[in-house]
């Protein structure tokens, strides 16, 4: 009995990711932004207003001014965006993401260069932090 048991743990432990705190799926679907800010400083309400993040697997599409779609590769916590289609062709950002509460918080680094340490934006004028509600789907 206790080696069945230990079978079944070792095979249960195989089966789950230790790099993965959210499972992707639960990233799937549209996300409307309910607060943005910059270097420290709120964003107005009516500057993101009709902004949507669709999130697909790894595949995102953002939607603002224009259309930006690309890859989003997104392991324990950190997410590297790689920009595919739109004004960000080419480009890559580093972030960090966080699932609590049905809100999704991601604080991107515009430069790209090194991953942001906390969900902070302040004395960083490249750093930019959007809370996203997820929408329900139709």
């Amino acid at each position: 009995m206790r080696l069945l048991t230990t079978l079944l743990f070792c095979i249960c432990a195989s089966l789950v990711d230790p790099k993965s705190t959210i499972p992707e799926n639960l990233l799937n679907g549209t996300w409307a932004p309910i607060k943005q800010e910059i270097n420290g400083a709120a964003l107005p309400e009516s500057s993101f207003a009709t902004q949507r993040l669709v999130i697909r697997d790894t595949i995102y599409t953002f939607t603002a001014e224009s259309v930006d779609k690309g890859i989003a590769k997104f392991d324990d916590g950190r997410l590297d965006i790689y920009g595919k289609e739109g004004v960000n062709t080419g480009k890559h950002f580093t972030a960090i993401y966080k699932l609590e509460n049905g809100l999704l918080t991601i604080c991107y680094n515009l430069k790209g260069d090194v991953y942001p340490e906390a969900f902070d934006t302040k004395g960083k004028p490249l750093y930019f932090l959007c809370v996203f509600k997820k929408q329900e789907e139709k």
